[in-house]
């Protein structure tokens, strides 16, 4: 047995010196350290050897095998990559008989992008429109307390938007005070005004609450965005204007506006926002309603420290998914959250 692996070593360093390209070095690879090679053949044996001899012949094929696959190895380096090139002639890899290589020469795919969601598209384009306009952005708490939600704005204790089914009112607050998510980003307004003197032009954006029936055109979640204007006589026409002008940036030069007359507690006069569009771009211009806005009342800026003998100003609200929807012809608003890549792929 001695003998069998001092032949085998003596014939592999033979071959092995023969080597001069990647190919002979694969079938000398093939031959000595493959799975059915000469190495393999040799351990095979070893249930032929007697038990005494068994230890010693083992420890000398492990000691014949390390040494033909070190001898393998530098061999395969001093061809400069002969190994990979003989995995490309054979189709093979040295480590891995019949796993096919990588072409590395192949167009690769490029990765799936993601995109920006319709919702934060219309914000930016919001915030850009706004801006051009002069108005600064500010945010806010989604829970609020009474105060900011309600009273500020002039909403008295037995007004029917202060009922608990059309608010998600929470637990905790200081004192025992009621605190809700907030209904409505006019609670922005209100933080804006505690800590800034007028002149104030703002747009406040972000998500509010209320426990509607999920339909078409309501979610109990949605967005809003908020514009406040406070200055020395500002007046109705200010108004209009900046809503013409917003008009024109989302909806093209053609939109027109309307007012009609409305109520809402913390304006006075209010106003329905309707603007006229081109419903999908198909030349059927019709009239939307797409907010409300209004002069703000006096008792407002009594509750911020603004003396009303002194400021005005005027207020809008809009529907940040009504406006998604209506400019981009999105016929429910729930499908700009059931995240079907096919459906947002589309904007």
């Amino acid at each position: 047995m001695p003998e069998r692996i001092d032949q085998l070593r003596t014939e592999a360093e033979a071959d092995l010196a023969a080597v001069t390209d990647a190919g002979s070095l694969e079938q000398f690879r093939i031959k000595y350290l493959g799975s059915k090679g000469a190495l393999k053949t040799l351990m095979a044996a070893l249930k032929e050897v007697p038990k005494e001899q068994k230890a010693a012949f083992g420890q000398g094929a492990n000691a014949l095998k390390q040494s033909i696959q070190q001898a393998f190895d530098d061999k395969r380096a001093s061809l400069d990559g002969g190994g990979a090139a003989a995995s490309a002639a054979s189709g093979t890899s040295p480590q891995s008989k019949g796993t096919t290589n990588l072409d590395i020469t192949e167009p690769g795919l490029p990765p799936r992008l993601g995109r920006t969601h319709i919702i934060t598209q219309t914000i930016d384009e919001l915030i850009d429109v706004f801006g051009r306009m002069g108005f600064d952005v500010a945010t806010g708490p989604e829970v609020e307390d009474e105060h900011h939600n309600f009273v500020a704005l002039n909403i008295p204790s037995d007004h029917p938007a202060r009922d608990p089914h059309d608010n998600f009112y929470v637990k905790g607050g200081k004192q025992g005070d009621l605190h809700l998510l907030r209904s409505q980003t006019s609670t922005i307004q209100i933080r804006v005004m505690e800590k800034t003197k007028p002149p104030v032009r703002v747009v406040a954006m972000g998500r509010v609450y209320r426990p509607d029936e999920i339909d078409a055109t309501h979610m109990p979640m949605f967005h809003q965005v908020e514009g406040l204007y406070v200055d020395r006589n500002v007046s109705m026409a200010d108004l209009k204007t900046t809503l013409i002008q917003f008009a024109h940036a989302m909806f093209g030069p053609e939109a027109d506006v309307r007012l009609r007359p409305s109520f809402f507690p913390f304006t006075e006069p209010s106003a329905e926002l309707e603007v006229k569009i081109d419903l999908h771009g198909t030349g059927d211009w019709q009239w939307m309603e797409i907010g409300g806005c209004g002069m703000v009342d006096p008792a407002v800026f009594e509750a911020v420290g603004y003396d009303p003998e002194e400021w005005t100003g005027f207020a809008f609200g809009l529907g940040i998914e009504r406006l998604a929807m209506r400019k981009y012809g999105i016929g429910d608003i729930r499908w700009l959250y059931e995240n079907d890549v096919r459906f947002l792929r589309q904007f």
